[in-house]
């Protein structure tokens, strides 16, 4: 990994949509949304709170998150596109 998240930001790979329906319908690329799931790949060490004292990171590296839909940065990391974003952006943690 060549990119370290610093602070309380987030590296976050997206998952692949579904290229079917329920139904069974292919679902063209052009109509695809960007899935607003992911999987966490790195994090930064978290926040410091004005008395100097860390604030540990609510997610982990493995975890499936949950974002919004215009959360993040794209950034590319060997070769990969990415999301870069503060963990304040995620939504939650799907089980």
């Amino acid at each position: 990994m060549a990119l370290t998240p610093l602070h309380d930001r987030v590296l976050v790979k997206r998952t692949e949509s579904e290229e079917k329906t329920s139904g069974g319908l292919i679902i063209p690329e052009s109509a695809k949304e960007k899935p607003s799931e992911g999987e966490v790949v790195a994090t930064g060490e978290g926040l410091r709170k004005d008395s100097g004292e860390l604030i540990a990171m609510a997610v982990k590296p493995g975890d499936k998150i949950l974002f919004g839909k215009w959360s993040g940065t794209e950034v590319t990391v060997d070769g990969e596109e990415m999301l870069m974003m503060k963990e304040s952006d995620i939504m939650g943690i799907i089980s």
